[in-house]
């Protein structure tokens, strides 16, 4: 009786009920029985050690995989939320890139007409139909000569062409002051006068004042005012200023 007590845990009386055995029903061999007992004594050592904690490891691991699923939710939806973001911004982006890159397309086709006194040109994109990813190509034709990219054009072509990129951006979105470092150097006499005739427009068009470095004695003349930087004494440099429109007013004076 202590053995069944302690080893199955009911009461004699039930032994019948726990091993499924109807009361009057023929019972089965004793060898058989302890057989099959040692087997299944034998695959519970196989089980190893019960785990106490286990049904409260249980509970942590289910609480574990619903803040996973939780922190999934939150990411993916982050994700999407960001991915629309983008989307939006690159919509508007290839909106006002194709704006503005029309609006600088127009000056600089006006630009370079009025720089080469005749002739045509324009700005393309090209490489890809997504114009955030498309290249830039500009193709001149200098009155006289067939369309024709950048590269292929002359020193001086090529400056004045540059100076009508240039102008035509600065036209889109001007800024206070504008400094032009001996742009005039490849330019020969007549292109010379064709840049400042250009930058008398850009003055007319603009609030900007453009300080021009040059060496360029056509250039100078058409200023306002010069600035230059003399050598009086050995090693000590002055700055001497000359307001041309005032010395111009004192000669018809005179």
């Amino acid at each position: 009786m202590r053995a069944i007590s302690t080893e199955l845990d009911c009461a004699p009386g039930d032994l019948a009920s726990l091993a499924n055995v109807a009361p009057g029903a023929e019972l089965p061999q004793a060898g058989e029985v302890e057989k099959r007992l040692e087997l299944l004594k034998q695959d519970r050592e196989r089980l190893g050690a019960v785990n106490l904690r286990a049904e409260d490891e249980l509970n942590e691991a289910l609480a574990s995989k619903t803040n996973l699923a939780t922190e999934h939710a939150d990411l993916t939806e982050a994700i999407r939320r960001l991915r629309q973001a983008i989307q939006s911004l690159n919509k508007e982006g290839r909106e006002r890139l194709v704006a503005a890159f029309d609006t600088v397309n127009t000056h600089f086709k006006e630009l370079f007409t009025s720089l080469f006194g005749g002739g045509s040109a324009e700005l393309q994109l090209i490489e890809s139909d997504d114009p955030l990813e498309a290249g830039l190509e500009i193709l001149a034709r200098p009155p006289g000569k067939k369309p024709q990219v950048m590269t292929l054009l002359s020193g001086g072509e090529q400056a004045l062409t540059a100076m009508s990129l240039i102008f035509a951006i600065f036209l889109t979105n001007p800024s206070p002051i504008c400094v032009l470092d001996e742009v005039d150097a490849p330019l020969d006499d007549a292109n010379v006068e064709r840049f400042c005739d250009l930058l008398d427009q850009m003055r007319q068009k603009t609030e900007t004042r453009f300080i021009t470095i040059t060496h360029n004695p056509i250039t100078m003349a058409r200023m306002n005012r010069l600035f230059g930087v003399t050598m009086a004494e050995r090693g000590v440099s002055q700055l001497v200023s000359v307001d041309l429109e005032q010395a111009e007013r004192f000669l018809d004076a005179g």
